[in-house]
């Protein structure tokens, strides 16, 4: 009996050992190293003979001058972060309700479409936005000129407009998402209670505020939570359409802010160091949401 258990339990270890080598070389091995390369003077300058020199690095993230400020930059990723987090649950949620209804017809095609901008490739989603933003020739300025008689806005030539462009282009991206959560959520409530708050008198807006948010609350903590750190890293679209932050650098997030120290101005070290700050700010951010916001409580409790 005990050599059967045995090799059980060897079986069981040979069917998980390729899954965590995997998991080991792409997630632990790389997390690991790059805690070594944050404490390291790793540069252009010091491929081969690079040491360890403490926390040298994490004190220049915070106080070394830099092109673009880094307090600028993370109030800007807070910014970003908070704004597309809005409108992608806002907008989520609200289809969510509108698709859950019993009275809409052709649901499947509406669900089908709606979910377009998050199914497609963020690659071709970015180049074709930034097509659109385009001064001279894209869409949105011919709209705003022939169909609204407005100026064309140089969207992509000044910082703020820029920066409201990759926000507009990453919220269109981002609402599918928490639209499928919600909606998901939305048809695991029973119906008998909508029915006996009817039978109440309940208004639409009572049934929202007592039944529908508790009951969607434990499934839309965790999206918002994951939403958050997928936005506040989401580098593709800032790059792309922004054309590595332009102008002069001034929509740089933080997730840019690091390629670009690491890849453009090679400072391995200062970069490995600023995306473990960025993961120790993601780390205390959902640690202290998911508690605040009880999202692991039984919502029948």
């Amino acid at each position: 009996m005990h050599n059967q258990t045995f090799r059980q339990r060897v079986f069981l270890y040979l069917l998980v050992a390729p899954a965590f080598i995997v998991l080991f070389g792409v997630v632990i091995y790389p997390f690991f190293y790059n805690i070594v390369l944050s404490l390291s003077n790793m540069n252009l300058r010091h491929i081969r003979d690079w040491r360890i020199v403490g926390f040298d690095q994490y004190i220049k993230v915070f106080t070394e001058p830099s092109q673009p400020d880094f307090y600028v930059v993370f109030l800007k990723t807070v910014i970003w972060t908070a704004v597309n987090l809005f409108f992608h649950v806002l907008l989520g949620v609200f289809l969510a309700l509108v698709l859950n209804q019993k009275e809409i017809r052709g649901k499947a095609i509406f669900r089908a479409i709606l979910v377009l901008p998050w199914a497609v490739p963020q690659l071709i989603v970015a180049l074709t936005w930034r097509g659109m933003f385009n001064y001279e020739y894209g869409s949105i300025n011919l709209m705003l000129t022939q169909w609204l008689g407005l100026p064309g806005v140089q969207w992509l030539r000044q910082p703020i407009t820029a920066f409201i462009a990759v926000i507009i282009t990453n919220v269109w991206l981002g609402f599918p998402f928490m639209m499928v959560i919600a909606l998901g959520a939305l048809q695991s409530i029973p119906h008998d209670l909508y029915e006996a708050a009817d039978i109440d008198g309940a208004s639409w807006y009572h049934k929202l505020r007592h039944i529908t948010i508790p009951l969607i609350q434990p499934v839309m903590v965790p999206a918002i939570t994951l939403g958050t750190i997928w936005t506040f890293n989401n580098l593709n679209i800032v790059w792309l359409v922004s054309n590595a932050g332009e102008p002069s650098d001034q929509t740089h997030l933080m997730v840019s802010f690091v390629y670009k120290a690491a890849f453009n101005f090679y400072r391995y070290g200062y970069g490995a160091a600023l995306s473990m700050v960025i993961f120790f700010i993601l780390l205390a951010f959902s640690l202290t949401f998911m508690k605040k916001s009880h999202a692991t409580q039984n919502v029948y409790s």
